[in-house]
């Protein structure tokens, strides 16, 4: 999230590499905060990832999403965008489906992660 604040805050945010889009950039980093809100919901456990941690995830970067659009009207050269939030939002959402499916192999392979 810091990281996030803080790329917000930048007048002059520098270009992607590879020529990614800023939406791209929107979605790999609510991807990371999804993937890591799910796992801290989930306790750092792969039982512990469930639908209910999940859609918690989800919601909390989204909603962080919100704000981060909020934070960016303050910004000189910056506008807040309902397009942004959407792709906060996706990038959560892809974020978290990449844990959930992370979860599902560990579980597959080691009987001291299934749930119980």
């Amino acid at each position: 999230m810091a990281a996030i604040f803080f790329i917000s805050g930048r007048s002059d945010v520098p270009d992607l590499p590879g020529g990614l889009s800023g939406y791209a950039g929107h979605v790999i980093g609510y991807a990371v905060l999804g993937a890591v809100a799910l796992r801290a919901f989930a306790g750092a456990t792969w039982r512990g990832v469930t639908t209910r941690a999940a859609a918690w995830a989800v919601l909390l970067a989204s909603a962080y999403g919100v704000t981060d659009e909020v934070h960016q009207s303050f910004v000189a050269n910056r506008f807040p965008g309902v397009d942004d939030w959407i792709a906060d939002t996706a990038g959560a959402i892809l974020g978290v489906l990449a844990v959930i499916g992370l979860a599902r192999v560990r579980r597959s392979r080691d009987p001291e992660a299934r749930d119980v």
